[in-house]
């Protein structure tokens, strides 16, 4: 992190100091709403939690080293005296106007490129992607893990350098206005809707609404930025006219038809898929060059992923060899997304479980059956979805799930394993679909999972780990495959 002073703290976020002597004298070095994390020079931030709240942390960071602690109320010692602290009224708009503050101080020293990301599936395996090719220009800072709301972002900005030169940030919503509140606070140049599904339907009230909060992305952008729009969803093509940026388009193939829009087009051509389940096409760019990519990534449905990577390095100016060069052989950086284990015993485990709506819960499964069938020089191997439940889906949730299970018998998928009360209808659904004898099982929860699991699983079969992240189905995706495998095989 750029150290920063008590006093520039405190005028950053409109807060009062407390039990500082010196307030130009004391800085930060590193921010964390962790007291497990705290070193000496943190700057802790007593977030208020759900079920805990970190101003009952404030001693052990204390103890841990932390310099300043960020506060919605004094916290004393065992003396009485407040430990040293800015108190604000709201620590989490506190660390957004901190995150604001840190990148004008960047921007204000050097260029700095801040590029942001959002959609309902894809975000995470393009913030990976943008990391990599980025990386290789010059100093980059991106989310680790899911880092995408009003906290995460801004504990992201806090691991810049002096000398970043690149910003990826991932910008999740669950409400209209969050995303226009993360645009706010880091002002992107270039901003990035992949897709518009019905992740959050439940919270959002549909799926018009979340395009409607996708597209917060683009109004945001200043008339000098570019907003990147997947030509292939019919939800985010409008999105266009809804910004004063520059708009750079991707997709697969030709144009949609879309009279008067010829804006610059990243788009793929012959999209294939090996028995590995990797896709591999040629990269087309606006100025009519032309690069073969083989991804590692397993799925096709991440073409789109790496095109909208793809779209904006170029939009951000990056040369389009280098971006091929950059996506070529790449695979997921983040776990739980298409985790691909292969045990010594000749099971293969493809861990997904770290988020689940219906659109990756298709694009999953339809994997998994294509990686099943083998091709000329791979026989066919039996196929296992263990299938968890799906979160925040409103009044869609069972019929969501029991879609599942009737795509699942049409995939013909050899056996499926649903998880919990959530996931039941994905094993009625199943069942009715045609699906019978030990085609099918539902089990209450991850542990019979994974008894049922090391019973009937044998060498050569594929087995698919995919749910919301809640149903806990990505640590039994680690168990089952640490089960005979060999740490070195795991691909990512």
């Amino acid at each position: 992190m750029i150290p920063i002073t008590a006093a520039e703290l405190a005028r950053a976020v409109s807060g009062r100091l407390v039990s500082v002597a010196d307030p130009d004298g004391v800085s930060a070095t590193s921010v964390t709403t962790d007291s497990r994390e705290v070193t000496a020079g943190t700057l802790f931030v007593a977030k208020p939690g759900e079920t805990t709240d970190g101003h009952a942390f404030v001693p052990q960071a204390a103890a841990a080293g932390a310099v300043l602690n960020l506060t919605e109320r004094e916290v004393l010692d065992d003396t009485g005296a407040p430990y040293p602290s800015v108190v604000v009224a709201d620590v989490v708009q506190a660390m957004g106007a901190l995150a604001s503050h840190v990148l004008q101080r960047l921007r204000a020293a050097h260029p700095v490129t801040v590029v942001a990301v959002t959609g309902s599936v894809g975000k995470t395996t393009t913030k990976d992607l943008l990391h990599g090719i980025f990386a290789a220009e010059g100093p980059t800072v991106a989310p680790r893990n899911s880092y995408n709301g009003e906290v995460g972002v801004p504990l992201t900005v806090f691991t810049a350098e002096q000398d970043t030169e690149f910003f990826v940030v991932e910008m999740g919503a669950t409400h209209i206005g969050n995303i226009r509140y993360l645009c706010e606070m880091v002002r992107p140049d270039v901003g990035a809707v992949l897709c518009v599904g019905s992740a959050h339907a439940g919270e959002f009230g549909g799926v018009e609404n979340i395009a409607r909060a996708k597209g917060e992305m683009v109004e945001c952008l200043a008339p000098e930025g570019t907003a990147v729009l997947n030509d292939d969803d019919a939800r985010v093509r409008p999105m266009r006219e809804r910004t004063t940026a520059r708009v750079v388009s991707f997709g697969q193939g030709g144009r949609p038809h879309d009279p008067g829009h010829e804006d610059p087009r990243v788009w793929a051509e012959d999209v294939t898929t090996g028995a590995d389940g990797c896709p591999s096409f040629t990269l087309h760019f606006p100025d009519g060059s032309a690069f073969p990519v083989h991804s590692r990534l397993i799925g096709v449905h991440h073409v789109t992923n790496l095109l909208a990577a793809a779209s904006v390095a170029w939009a951000a100016g990056v040369a389009p060899e280098r971006i091929a060069a950059g996506l070529e052989g790449t695979g997921a950086r983040s776990r739980w997304r298409m985790e691909r284990t292969e045990r010594s015993d000749g099971v293969t485990v493809v861990n997904d479980a770290y988020n689940a709506n219906p659109q990756s819960m298709k694009a999953a499964l339809q994997t998994l059956a294509q990686l099943g069938r083998g091709d000329a020089e791979h026989p066919p191997r039996r196929t296992i979805a263990v299938i968890g439940g799906m979160h925040e889906l409103g009044d869609e949730t069972i019929s969501a799930h029991a879609d599942l299970g009737q795509l699942l018998v049409r995939l013909n998928i050899s056996h499926v394993v649903a998880v919990g009360d959530l996931a039941r209808p994905v094993y009625t659904a199943a069942t009715l679909e045609g699906s019978w004898g030990e085609e099918a099982l539902w089990v209450p929860d991850a542990e019979a999972a994974e008894e049922h699991l090391r019973a009937v699983l044998r060498p050569g079969d594929i087995v698919l780990l995919k749910s919301s992240n809640a149903a806990g189905l990505n640590h039994l995706g680690d168990r089952i495959a640490r089960d005979g495998a060999d740490s070195n095989d795991r691909k990512g």
